[in-house]
């Protein structure tokens, strides 16, 4: 099998790579009817509501998201999913019903929003952390990588099908849609053999094991760095829901078609860096900041666009630097914390970068409705470029190099590996 997808040779991790690539469809579907419910429906054009919506989602990962991490490290992963998975799919199919009922009023899609994000902050530590119990040390990078392209390809087609949808049928039937999704999933949960898992030991019943987890992270800069440019970038970065609603509609005037448009047209960036990511065999600290870097640059572009289409295409770089930034520091974490901390730190990596949203989306709303569209996206790309020559400097300062002789030891390699592929091409064609 080709080493792009190698982790997929492995039974277990191709059942749960399947069933999630259903749900991610479904769960992006729902993303783009939850924004538009809010947008047009419940509000007139609100962007600070939507950016409530989305906050109240991703508030709970920043209180629970530590205490996930427990469980996560405590117990067995793969009965916290069965449960957690359940729990996210009756939250769309409760919406669902309400939406076609015509009984959906906006206080309710707030308490949605915010059960969704509790289910997630138990669901996402102890999901982040099984991919190495499906595949083992060996193949963690590339199937973080492959997670990340299933997520993306999903991204690419959730949105487009939700916004015909929504065009056509409405919002409610979405919903409806996501919540069956679910059913993929937790089917492939229950094929999956726990005989043939690599599970770490548990970690101890120690008195204060959050504190026990920030310790341990305290004690590490590399840790702290990823962890402190993922809370900025979060924040002020991506919070793409908000800014692309408020540019397709208020800036350009567009209705729900376009809108589920411009994220599958970021998904093709996004599906392009984690394509490129699985190619690569681990993770390195140069590839996240030109990922970083490569989002604020084309993030700024995107907001001096004249036209929508324009706008829709600096979002594929905008993706691709994203995508980079975010698969650097999940594999960096995946592969260099310790099993019996893996995840408490990832909890507190997906609590910095999800808190940072939900601290963000209202303001980045706020800025967008007072403001203009243009001037929160504006600010998204000016913060996190500063945020990503800021990193720079501290790494090169750390390591006793330019950021210059960093990326050109990115590109002499990378004509390296693609001369020894053409070598090895060349001599099984002979």
């Amino acid at each position: 099998m080709s080493a792009m997808f190698r982790a997929l040779e492995n039974r277990n991790y191709r059942l749960w790579a399947s069933g999630a690539m259903v749900s991610n469809i479904g769960t992006w579907m729902q993303r783009v009817a939850q924004d538009w419910l809010v947008l047009t429906v419940l509000t007139n054009h609100s962007g600070t509501a939507v950016g409530i919506t989305t906050g109240l989602q991703f508030l709970p990962m920043l209180l629970l998201g530590p205490y996930g991490g427990v469980l996560a490290d405590r117990y067995r992963k793969l009965r916290i999913l069965r449960w957690t998975q359940s729990a996210m799919g009756l939250c769309g199919l409760l919406v669902g019903l309400l939406v076609l009922t015509g009984s959906a009023q906006l206080w309710q899609l707030y308490v949605a929003a915010l059960c969704l994000g509790v289910a997630s902050a138990i669901d996402g530590p102890a999901r982040q952390a099984f991919v190495s119990e499906l595949v083992g040390q060996e193949h963690v990078a590339n199937a973080v990588a492959l997670n990340s392209a299933s997520f993306n390809t999903a991204r690419l087609t959730g949105p487009a099908i939700a916004g015909v949808l929504i065009a056509s049928i409405g919002t409610g039937p979405v919903f409806l849609l996501n919540a069956a999704s679910f059913a993929a999933v937790l089917v492939s949960l229950w094929r999956i053999q726990p005989s043939a898992l690599f599970p770490s030991a548990p970690a101890g019943n120690g008195k204060h094991p959050v504190v026990e987890g920030l310790g341990y992270v305290s004690r590490r800069p590399d840790l702290v760095l990823i962890l402190v440019m993922v809370g900025i970038l979060g924040a002020f970065g991506m919070n793409f829901p908000v800014t692309n609603a408020l540019m397709s509609t208020t800036e350009f005037g567009m209705g729900p078609g376009e809108f589920g448009l411009l994220g599958s047209i970021m998904a093709v960036g996004t599906l392009a860096g984690a394509l490129m990511a699985a190619r690569r065999s681990g993770p390195r600290m140069r590839f996240l900041l030109l990922g970083a870097i490569t989002m604020g640059i084309f993030t700024l572009i995107g907001s001096i666009s004249p036209s929508f289409w324009l706008y829709a295409a600096s979002l594929i770089p905008v993706g691709i630097g994203s995508m980079t930034f975010l698969n650097s520091c999940n594999t960096s974490i995946q592969l260099s914390a310790e099993p019996q901390f893996r995840g408490r730190v990832l909890a507190l990596y997906m609590a910095v970068m999800q808190g940072g949203t939900a601290v963000g989306a209202p303001l980045m709303g706020w800025i967008g409705t007072e403001f203009g569209p243009r001037w929160a996206v504006a600010v998204s790309g000016t913060v996190v470029l500063l945020t990503a020559f800021c990193s720079v400097i501290v790494v090169s300062r750390n390591n006793g190099l330019t950021f210059r002789s960093q990326v050109r030891t990115v590109f002499v390699r990378k004509v390296h590996r693609d001369r020894n592929i053409h070598d090895v091409e060349t001599k099984e064609a002979a």
